[in-house]
């Protein structure tokens, strides 16, 4: 029951589309479908170590985040800022072979980062384990350890079907639109990082 209740969670927690969905569906668009999910699998990564910290009672470590909530959020914007202006810049050819030389380790490695600088998501998952009850039962590591592996699966499987779905339609997308939805999305990246600067300054 815990682990299904965890898949929920960790599809809806991942479907809502934001500066990670953007750079899963760039990511797919330029370089395919592994480039998406090697995007997706860093996120969901980093949504099952904040289900962990939030799901095992380690407030010391979410408490260390929360207090340095600012100045992560201030480094994950700026981190957005230039992983936007690289994409809004860089021609599609161009773009294309410096992806191809940075590797998928990158693509999963950014991703992971970007999401573990928002230290906030913690507080969704603190609420969510305290709602199912789990914070009732400290000792239950059986069921804590099964609703962040579905956290982790439910995660996985949104950017899955992310990747398929925009990787399915990437060869019949023309040069052209791909290369305006390219600057599109660095753009609307770099909005993302202008705020969250902003938030953490």
């Amino acid at each position: 029951m815990f682990f299904y209740k965890g898949l929920l969670i960790g599809f809806a927690i991942a479907a809502p589309v934001g500066p990670i969905g953007l750079l899963c569906i760039q990511r797919t668009l330029t370089r395919g479908r592994l480039a998406g999910l090697a995007s997706g699998l860093g996120a969901a990564s980093a949504d099952a170590v904040y289900g962990f910290v939030a799901g095992f009672g380690l407030t010391a470590v979410s408490g260390l985040l929360l207090g340095w909530r600012r100045e992560l959020q201030l480094l994950g914007g700026l981190f957005l800022l230039y992983l936007g202006l690289r994409i809004l810049l860089a021609p599609p050819a161009e773009g294309r072979a410096a992806a191809a030389s940075v590797g998928l380790l990158s693509d999963y490695a950014s991703t992971f980062v970007l999401t573990l600088a928002n230290p906030v998501t913690i507080l969704a998952f603190i609420g969510i384990f305290t709602g199912l009850g789990l914070a009732d039962a400290p000792g239950d590591f059986i069921s804590a350890g099964l609703l962040v592996l579905g956290v982790f699966l439910g995660s996985l499987l949104w950017w899955l079907l992310l990747a398929s779905g925009v990787g399915a339609l990437r060869h019949h997308l023309a040069p052209a639109v791909q290369g305006w939805i390219n600057r599109a999305a660095g753009a609307v990246i770099i909005g993302f990082g202008v705020l969250a600067t902003a938030g953490g300054a």
